[in-house]
């Protein structure tokens, strides 16, 4: 497996679906130091991974915390994901996204924002008031 850039973007997000798919994304992530993301498909549905244990050295800002935490909660508002997802502070899993494509983009901007680039993240989980 490829290095994966920082951020990664969505159509290089690991399909992390089957155990060994899953191990070798994480293992890689691990080996490069950087926050492990990955989808994985549910049934008819599909689960953004990302882990900043991988990455130990990788210290996510309070404000990109909140950032991330607001948008999950947003996303989860709207049912576009399911309640009991995860928004960290160093393990993230947005359950029950309808699709591949928002799965990969919702990596891609959480992946983003873990590393401090916000402005994906607001343009996929716009706040409403």
């Amino acid at each position: 497996m490829e290095p994966l850039p920082i951020p990664c973007p969505a159509d290089l997000v690991p399909d992390a679906t089957r155990v060994d798919a899953f191990n070798t994304a994480y293992r890689v992530a691990k080996e490069q130091r950087t926050v492990f993301v990955a989808v994985e498909r549910q049934g008819p549905r599909w689960t953004v991974k990302a882990d900043a244990l991988t990455a130990p050295q990788h210290s996510i800002d309070t404000a990109v915390y909140d950032a991330v935490r607001e948008a999950v909660i947003q996303l989860i508002r709207s049912r576009q994901i399911r309640p009991d997802s995860s928004a960290g502070p160093v393990y993230f899993v947005l359950h029950d996204v309808d699709s591949e494509p928002r799965a990969r983009e919702l990596a891609a901007v959480l992946h983003a924002a873990l590393y401090g680039d916000l402005e994906p993240l607001a343009r996929a989980a716009p706040q409403t008031s």
